[in-house]
């Protein structure tokens, strides 16, 4: 059978929900191709990508099992959806921290000194970061996701426009609101750190 040719998206759905397996291994069939595009395109890794290709299958699969699939007829931008937040997921989860840099070309995180050999102050660094991450974790979800995109993904700003589906200048305007709310943020703890340390 013709990916093309075959039934609709939601004629597969009612036969999957009434029983009919073969019916969801032909969705899988028809978008598993496009889900695993989106996700490398995203985490640049293919092994991570073939893992998240399962998961979001496994999440679709419950959500029909669930009887919460209401998305009839829109099967498809849905699928991508999951398979979108998955990838920002991965790396929102992930061990790693990104380069932050400001408007002015500086690095976020050059804004607190540390010194290099001491492991208390290491400790602090790596607090730090963490705390920077719950920052982003804080932001809107839309700020939030350009962040990431830009700073853990190393995206462009007209792939994250493409990705996100909106304007360039959206996309813009959303990282310097998030920048901003950041470096506010940064700026409480610097002067409570001040405070601490250089009491008055």
């Amino acid at each position: 059978m013709s990916k093309q040719l075959g039934p609709d998206d939601s004629v597969l759905i009612t036969l999957y929900r009434n029983g009919n397996e073969a019916a969801f291994n032909l969705l899988v069939d028809r978008y598993q191709s496009k889900v695993f595009t989106t996700i490398f395109l995203i985490v640049k890794d293919q092994e991570v990508a073939e893992d998240l290709l399962q998961d979001v299958f496994v999440k679709v699969l419950h959500t029909l099992n669930s009887d919460k699939y209401n998305e009839e007829g829109k099967f498809q931008p849905w699928v991508m959806r999951i398979a979108h937040n998955l990838a920002i997921d991965y790396f929102r989860k992930a061990k790693r921290y990104p380069t932050i840099l400001l408007e002015d070309g500086s690095n976020l995180l050059n804004s607190l000194s540390f010194a290099e050999d001491s492991s208390e102050e290491q400790r602090i660094k790596e607090e730090t970061l963490a705390w920077v991450r719950n920052l982003i974790d804080e932001l809107p979800e839309a700020q939030k996701e350009v962040v990431i995109m830009r700073h853990y993904l190393d995206l462009s700003f007209q792939e994250i426009a493409e990705q996100t589906g909106v304007s360039i200048n959206t996309a813009l305007g959303r990282m310097r609101y998030a920048l901003n709310h950041i470096r506010k943020k940064m700026k409480q703890v610097n002067s409570a750190y001040d405070k601490i340390i250089y009491p008055k």
